[in-house]
Parts: C-alpha cells; sequence; structure tokens
C-alpha cells in the first residue's frame, strides 16, 4: 500500500524481531498521516530518509523494549535517520508534528529523529540521554 510518492506500508511496518507486525485499519491512518505530513515533506527538502522503526505492534515493542506508551504502537511514531540527523531534526522542528526527540548522539548529531503525528499535536522537542544507564527526557534547548 502506498501512502505517499516515496514512502510505503511495508517500509513503515519492517521488523527484524521475525514477530508479524500487520497495523489494523486506524493504525494504518495514522501511519498514513505521518507519511503525508512529515516523513513525504522531509524527503523532499533532505533526499532520504530512512525509517528505521516505524509501527510497532506490543509484542514488537515489547521485543525490542520499547516503551509500553509508545506512540509506535498506534502508527503514530517512526525513527528516522539521514546523512546529516540534525538537518532532519531542525527541518521536522519547523513542520506540524507531537513529539519530536533528539535520540542520544551529541551536542552536534543525534544518533537518530523520533518523530510522531498526532490528530492532536503537541509540539514537544525534548532531548534523549543516558544518565548512569538510565534514559532520561530532557527539555531541548
Amino acid at each position: 500500500m502506498q501512502l505517499t510518492r516515496h514512502f510505503n506500508l511495508k517500509e513503515l511496518c519492517v521488523t527484524k524481531t521475525g514477530i508479524h507486525n500487520e497495523p489494523n485499519a486506524e493504525q494504518k491512518e495514522a501511519l498514513s498521516l505521518l507519511a503525508v505530513n512529515i516523513l513525504q515533506p522531509a524527503r523532499d527538502a533532505l533526499g532520504l530518509i530512512r525509517v528505521t522503526s516505524g509501527f510497532r505492534n506490543p509484542k514488537v515493542n515489547a521485543a525490542i523494549k520499547g516503551s509500553r506508551s509508545s506512540q509506535h504502537m498506534k502508527g503514530e511514531a517512526a525513527d528516522l535517520q539521514c546523512e546529516d540527523n540534525a538537518a532532519l531534526f531542525n527541518f521536522i522542528k519547523e513542520l506540524e508534528f507531537d513529539q519530536l526527540i533528539w535520540e542520544f548522539g551529541d551536542k552536534e548529531q543525534p544518533d537518530w529523529v523520533h518523530v510522531s503525528f498526532a490528530k492532536k499535536n503537541r509540539k514537544e522537542v525534548i532531548r534523549a540521554k543516558r544518565v548512569n544507564g538510565v534514559t532520561k527526557y530532557v527539555p531541548f534547548k
């Protein structure tokens, strides 16, 4: 199922867990909104954007030790990488989104970018950091 010119449903549901990972109709609609409003504009502006994690059903999410409230399970979120993750982060920051996370890395480049799009968007921008081996989320400055 093609969601936009460059993104299809299969690409947003890939998992290396070996667990069947098929979204329902509501989750497919959420993935379509994410692709139309965030992923396609980012690809148009920056070129190749790789989705490293998109939709996760609860079994997939548990297998990778994702958050129990992860928006990935609703089809609302994706983790992304490209040649310049900081440019990707800054581009998305200008769009409408729910949550944008600078995932680890350093002050110059995140390791990847997490973004979500929901029916009611908060425009929350945060940074994920490891403190004593535990992930902490802090406001992005």
